[in-house]
């Protein structure tokens, strides 16, 4: 097995051993901050009772929560991980508050959907943890529905120079430490900052998303002053 090959296990292994304090590391790491983060996505996709959502990355099912609240009994929410470690957390935070959320082990690179089964389709900041990016982006624009949306959360680059080197300090030496105490994984936090360095934001993201040919239009908004990117996308 090469180092490509491997990186996806390699991945998976270092999200299962972060899984019991993942959400309290999230919570503290960001001041709590990505809660609003993720509820903004959720009015960004103008999510309404009655619609489908597949949450990929899901995690521990925070977000595919949020949908659940938004489209209501009717509605259908699916949380997908490919960590088991992680989505097993995810069913007892539903049950906690009655909602009825479905929860599977499943790569985002070979969903195990129909295509056109879903209205929305959400990532949050696990796209850039995907093997190959792009075969992620098509097999999500593969199963939303003609006109359905895509909306993905994930960290990028801060513009302003003040401001992002800041950040760059609190990232690359405070992050990983911080990181590392509350869950003893530290080398867990120092890649999650460096894939969150590395990884396209901004235009280049929307290139990506414009090369499945899968879509009418997309566009991004920044939050927190570019810590973090909405990108929104519709299925033609």
């Amino acid at each position: 097995m090469n180092a490509k090959s491997s990186q996806p296990l390699t991945i998976q292994n270092m999200f299962s051993k972060i899984a019991p304090r993942y959400d309290l590391a999230n919570s503290v790491l960001s001041l709590g901050i990505h809660h609003l983060w993720k509820e903004k996505l959720v009015k960004v996709s103008a999510a309404k009772a009655g619609e489908s959502v597949l949450d990929c990355a899901t995690g521990t099912g925070d977000l595919a929560i949020r949908f659940k609240r938004k489209v209501g009994r009717t509605g259908k929410v699916m949380g997908i991980d490919f960590c088991s470690e992680m989505v097993a957390l995810a069913p007892a935070k539903a049950t906690a508050e009655n909602l009825d959320v479905q929860f599977q082990r499943a790569d985002v690179l070979r969903l195990p959907f129909s295509d056109k089964s879903f209205d929305i389709v959400s990532i949050s900041f696990g796209i850039r943890n995907v093997a190959d990016p792009l075969k992620g982006l098509n097999e999500m624009a593969r199963v939303l529905k003609p006109g359905g949306r895509l909306v993905i959360l994930e960290f990028g680059q801060i513009q302003n120079p003040v401001l992002g080197k800041l950040y760059q300090f609190y990232a690359q030496k405070v992050l990983p430490v911080l990181g590392g105490i509350l869950t003893g994984q530290k080398k867990a936090y120092e890649y999650l900052e460096n894939s969150s360095a590395q990884f396209p934001c901004r235009e280049n993201f929307l290139n990506l998303m414009n090369e499945t040919k899968s879509f009418s239009k997309t566009s991004y908004r920044s939050l927190s002053g570019g810590v973090a990117y909405i990108y929104e996308a519709i299925k033609i």
